[in-house]
């Protein structure tokens, strides 16, 4: 009692203010400081950092007759009245106004920084970052990306509701009966049975090839290296009833279509020529390259006819569990012929898409809902709907408005452009859940950096990749914003498809594929992998991961003009071969020729204002240190420069107060900045976009002050550079250029 009365009479004498003032600080405001004649010796009280939200940890590291007065006080303040601490509310109101003037002001004080302890610290972490494999750029990637890791969500509310186990096939979905047919493709796929001779002798069969030409796909190129390979050619007309499409696509793919439909409105058919032959292939669960797909050009075509077939191989392999299922529970237990009933994996997942942005996975799901609805008035059941909308969505208004870029820039970083995620997606007949756990899901949605991040690497103890045990569909789409990003993940995660899990996450191996059982499952993959470009590293990966049992189709197309066609300015171009024993040295081949040949050239001084073009990171890095040693007059720019150096890089090249400026090509697929200022150009390598060279070549028409006349453009390029070649000059000029060892000269005079 004695001490409630001393804390009641302390507070007694205290404003409401004042005992805001003597929680949040501990201490009287000095306003209200009651001065005396006599002198006091100051006394100091060390408080902890949260001292308001902390009380337990600063007890449990003190001792218990040390507590203060102060504690005491704010125990009794914690008991206040609901008035009092309404009216105290809105007193932080006012003065966390005030606040936020404060932390300004204190901003302001400490931004200034030296430039250049700036500038090497800023190189040294920008090889850091690039070590480390951060996604799309590190720093300077376009606003909206984030490199923090995701936080994990997953759905375990509706585990029951879309447990393939624990459910059976609804009468409305049908008796499985089309699941029968001989001639459904997916039914030939799965029931295929491989022998052990075929697998052995498959690294010794040599890969037959066969060249098709369509009407709209152009070039095709089938291949296989086992025995048996069938080639086919589109029919004119065909019926959608003989694709074997699940029941409710055949009705909602005509409507979901239709945008693209409207321009030829007196075609019966609900795809466009492209889609058909795209689906024809995709249906025979061949493998699939088609390097012609841009965000500009039959981008969102192809992503309709892929996602319907993914969604179509799900619905057929769910029904055949579900119908499986509920011929089980009609048997008795001692009747019951397991071998009979073998439909699915190791793991529950099927369908891997790799898609590099938020967006393109938004647009995803949105087509997988508007597929399973149609016209229907029932709407399908969408779980975590709204969290996915707002966690994969995008504000308009965050977007500057009077950012001014090109159109295939506008049509790659739209929306939310993060390329860190994963999500998981259940579909049961017709209702679809989202976030749901891995091996609950159907079909996983990703992005190679999110992958990366979950499969992990040797050594570390959290990493898992079970999941990807069983995929039977791989869809990996815009392929070439990969080489912007980082490779190696892809390659990470080509390396782990398809291995034997390491755990068996609650399978019934009586219901498992012998083929799956065999670790034959890469046999059985389908792989869709669909590009903007022709590209040595994606011809790689569909070389070497994909060996499709059906075989591979891959479409060849040459380009018969180059990019050099659409320079707008008077320049002559000099295309300077070098050569190099093997593909292993030609980095070390073209790092010598351009030092002993190509620099000595520039570096008088009036050879200044020469921009240096490096489409590969670790080149840049090569040349800056060199330049460096040679203390020669430059400056750079990389995806990884702040946007203050940048600016400083930029102003310095156009005054002409740096000769040269090293600038990478992952910087101008991110920015497309103007490089104002440039007389010479120097492509230490051929662009991995064709339009790229073009783009910086007409560059030098930014700031034309007469001197036209000596502007000069170089390029090195070696035998290995035979696509990349022909995409900027051109097929028959690339191959005579390849046959003759000299150099050779262009003059450009406009856009041809």
């Amino acid at each position: 009692m004695g001490k409630r009365a001393g804390r009641s009479q302390l507070l007694s004498t205290l404003t409401k203010k004042q005992k805001k003032h003597l929680r949040d600080f501990g201490e009287e405001h000095p306003f209200h400081d009651r001065v005396s004649g006599k002198e006091a010796k100051p006394q100091i009280c060390q408080l902890s950092e949260s001292s308001d939200t902390s009380n337990s940890e600063s007890e449990s590291e003190s001792e218990p007759e040390q507590v203060s007065g102060y504690h005491k006080l704010l125990a009794t303040l914690k008991n206040a009245s609901e008035e009092e601490e309404e009216e105290e509310e809105e007193e932080e109101e006012e003065g966390s106004v005030h606040d936020a003037e404060m932390n300004k002001e204190d901003v302001s004080s400490d931004s200034f920084v030296e430039e250049e302890t700036a500038a090497e610290s800023a190189e040294m972490k920008e090889t850091q970052q690039h070590r480390a494999g951060r996604g799309s750029g590190g720093e300077e990637q376009p606003a909206g990306s984030s490199q923090k890791p995701p936080t994990e969500f997953t759905d375990a509310q509706h585990e029951s509701l879309f447990s393939l186990e624990t459910n059976f096939l609804e009468e409305e979905a049908g008796d499985g009966s089309c699941l029968k047919v001989s001639q459904d493709p997916f039914v030939q796929h799965v029931n295929k049975e491989l022998k052990e001779k075929e697998i052995q002798a498959l690294p010794a069969n040599p890969k037959t090839t066969h060249q098709l030409k369509w009407p709209v796909m152009g070039q095709l190129v089938f291949s296989s290296r086992f025995q048996e390979m069938e080639t086919f050619k589109p029919p004119k007309d065909f019926d959608l009833r003989l694709l074997h499409l699940h029941k409710p696509l055949e009705s909602t793919w005509t409507k979901t279509n239709g945008q693209f439909l409207s321009d030829s409105p007196k075609s019966n058919s609900p795809f466009t020529p492209l889609q058909k032959e795209l689906f024809l292939v995709m249906n025979s669960y061949r493998d699939l390259f088609y390097p012609e797909r841009t965000a500009l050009r039959h981008g969102e075509e192809v992503r309709h006819v892929y996602c319907l077939h993914a969604l179509n191989h799900v619905l057929k392999a769910n029904a055949q569990v579900l119908s499986n299922n509920s011929k089980r529970r009609g048997q008795k237990p001692g009747l019951c012929d397991d071998d009979g009933f073998r439909d699915q994996g190791l793991t529950r997942p099927k369908v891997l898409i790799v898609v590099p942005f938020r967006e393109a996975a938004l647009r995803v799901v949105q087509l997988f809902i508007s597929l399973l609805e149609g016209d229907s008035k029932k709407k399908i059941i969408v779980s975590n709907k709204k969290r996915f909308q707002s966690e994969y969505g995008s504000d308009p208004e965050e977007r500057p408005p009077n950012l001014k870029r090109p159109e295939d820039y506008e049509a790659v970083f739209v929306g939310n452009i993060d390329d860190h995620f994963r999500i998981g997606v259940a579909i049961l007949q017709r209702s679809i859940r989202l976030y749901a756990p891995f091996y609950s899901s159907d079909i996983l949605l990703a992005s190679p950096l999110g992958l990366r991040t979950i499969i992990g690497g040797e050594g570390e103890k959290k990493r898992d990749f079970d999941f990807l045990s069983s995929i039977e569909l791989l869809i990996i789409d815009q392929a070439d914003i990969y080489l912007m990003q980082n490779w190696e993940h892809v390659l990470h995660l080509m390396n782990h498809m398809n291995l034997l899990p390491l755990d068996s996450h609650g399978v019934d191996f009586s219901r498992v594929r012998m083929w799956s059982l065999n670790n034959w499952a890469r046999y059985y993959r389908q792989t869709l992998l669909f590009g903007a470009l022709q590209d040595a590293q994606i011809n790689s990966v569909f070389n070497k991961y994909c060996v499709n049992l059906q075989g591979q189709v891959a479409v060849r197309n040459v380009p018969r003009t180059g990019s050099i066609s659409h320079v707008l300015v008077q320049l002559p171009h000099v295309f300077q071969r070098m050569d190099s024993e093997s593909l292993a040295t030609v980095i070390d081949a073209r790092f010598n020729f351009f030092v002993n040949k190509i620099l000595p050239q520039y570096r008088d001084a009036v050879m200044s204002h020469t921009l240096i073009y490096v489409p590969s990171y670790f080149d840049f890095v090569r040349l800056r240190n060199y330049f460096k040693k040679e203390e020669l007059n430059f400056t750079h720019i990389c995806e990884y420069t702040q946007k203050s150096a940048v600016s400083r890089a930029r102003h310095f090249f156009l005054q002409g107060e740096k000769q040269f400026l090293l600038l990478t090509e992952r910087f101008h697929f991110y920015k497309r900045y103007t490089i104002k200022g440039i007389r010479n150009l120097i492509f230490y390598e051929l662009p991995t976009y064709p339009h790229f060279y073009s783009d910086i070549c007409n560059m030098l028409r930014a700031t034309s002050r007469g001197e036209e006349a000596t502007w000069t453009c170089t390029v090195l390029y070696t035998k290995y550079d035979a696509q990349r070649l022909a995409a900027v000059v051109g097929v028959e000029r690339a191959a005579q250029m390849l046959q003759s060892k000299k150099n050779v000269h262009l003059f450009v005079t406009g856009e041809q």
